[in-house]
């Protein structure tokens, strides 16, 4: 029987500005900016994309690529980029019975991409993403998920609390993704990763949680709170374990960068989707591997992420 997945976050539209010079990167000291675009002037772009993205539509679009049963809650405004989100998820086959439409706008993120580097500069208005309290816990009755995956709540920790609580109700598991106002929540965060199966976040995010500086400390830390982490390092891999193994890995493998929008998304929805299609843990990190770099290969957050029947190559991962 396929497992039934919720998804919880946020959903956007994504605006993509792309060119190949002006947008290109200078720096300044341990900095960089985008020296070419002055103030009062008017600049031509290569290209212009509209796409649909947050971090609990690119989760959804992974597990539903890879055959589940697939549900997202969230909020969308009452606008034709709200339109675009249901369009989408009509598209991939996720079921919109519990997003929210409010009065106002859609999230938005205009993101600046330079071509010729990947380099970007993501600014987002958060619209109805930047709220969550009126999710309803109760839903989960109705839902009846085996797994919840949830993304930032832009730091409403009531919600998650209620959320974390109810799904502990019913039995269904969790997967979180923090954002970075949960972890200025650490300690109340902390306690509330006993109602957590899977953790994911990567290496500066882990140590504003637990103490350390190397990725086996952050781990060692964090295993006491939960039964299964993932710390990821960008292009140094990361690091991942459980009760019963734990595992160093590399990149997929080393390929040029379009944008890196939804490389996080893709590799802890990518690890748990692998996980829930009965792949064992090493090859559940691969898939996530692999979809993390799919994803980065292309623009947009969530075009690239890939299906459970591609063929994978090994790459750089070593138990300890």
């Amino acid at each position: 029987m396929t497992a039934r997945i919720l998804t919880i976050g946020s959903a956007l539209q994504d605006i993509y500005l792309v060119d190949h010079d002006d947008l290109k990167p200078t720096s300044i000291g341990d900095s960089a900016i985008f020296g070419k675009v002055l103030v009062g002037s008017k600049v031509d772009i290569d290209k212009l994309y509209y796409t649909v993205g947050g971090g609990g539509i690119n989760a959804a679009v992974t597990f539903a690529r890879n055959g589940f049963e697939t549900i997202f809650m969230g909020n969308v405004g009452d606008d034709s980029a709200g339109n675009a989100v249901f369009n989408l998820l009509d598209e991939e086959n996720i079921d919109n019975s519990y997003v929210s439409v409010l009065r106002g706008t859609t999230g938005t993120s205009v993101i600046l991409l330079d071509s010729q580097g990947g380099e970007r500069t993501i600014l987002t208005h958060r619209g109805t993403s930047a709220k969550f309290d009126n999710l309803d816990e109760k839903d989960l009755d109705l839902i009846q998920p085996d797994w919840i995956y949830i993304t930032t709540l832009r730091g409403d920790m009531a919600t998650l609390e209620r959320i974390l609580k109810k799904a502990r109700e019913i039995g269904a598991r969790v997967m979180l993704n923090p954002g970075i106002k949960e972890l200025g929540e650490n300690k109340k965060l902390l306690w509330l990763l006993k109602y957590v199966s899977v953790l994911i976040l990567n290496k500066s995010e882990a140590a504003k949680l637990v103490p350390g500086v190397l990725l086996e400390e952050l781990l060692y830390h964090l295993s006491s709170y939960i039964p299964v982490t993932i710390i990821t390092d960008g292009a140094m891999g990361g690091i991942a374990g459980s009760n019963r193994e734990i595992y160093r890995f590399g990149i997929y493998e080393d390929t040029k960068i379009k944008d890196a929008t939804g490389a996080g998304d893709a590799f802890g929805s990518g690890f748990l989707a692998a996980m829930l299609s009965g792949k064992k843990f090493k090859d559940a990190l691969i898939f996530a591997s692999a979809n993390s770099t799919a994803v980065v290969s292309k623009i947009g957050a969530n075009q690239g992420i890939l299906t459970n029947d591609k063929k994978l190559h090994m790459m750089p991962i070593q138990k300890i």
